[in-house]
């Protein structure tokens, strides 16, 4: 398994999805024909903030659903590779020890087969000697 590299090219940087989501400039503030009233100016000043506000919540939800979005599906694909990497290497090594045993245990099977043989063969030639 190989350490994770310090940038991927396939996730993209925050300049990037910012290019990719167009920011809505606020609406032009247009002064209202009783813009020289100082409280209507006041209020106005508000209702621009707190639309500027609204945008920027706008634009910072839909941000973090897009980023969301890509990182999951490249956390899945690097979870998936990381399962499939680890289990690789657990049935290798299974594979590796269930070898070894049934190896050994043909190695054993087999010299006890040879030694049978073989003392029945001498038998079969002590009796013929007689």
């Amino acid at each position: 398994m190989s350490p994770a590299h310090p940038y991927d090219a396939s996730i993209p940087v925050l300049t990037e999805v910012l290019q990719e989501t167009p920011v809505e400039p606020p609406a032009a503030a247009h002064p209202p024909h009783h813009a020289h009233f100082p409280a209507a100016a006041a209020h106005q000043a508000e209702d621009t903030q707190a639309l500027d506000d609204a945008q920027w919540a706008a634009l910072e939800r839909r941000l973090s659903e897009k980023v969301l979005q890509q990182l999951q599906s490249r956390v899945d694909f690097v979870l998936e590779q990381r399962i499939r990497d680890s289990m690789e290497e657990a049935l290798n090594q299974a594979i590796k020890g269930l070898t070894s045993e049934i190896r050994h245990g043909l190695h054993e099977a087999l010299g006890a087969i040879v030694s049978r043989a073989v003392s029945q063969e001498l038998l079969h030639l002590q009796a013929q000697k007689k």
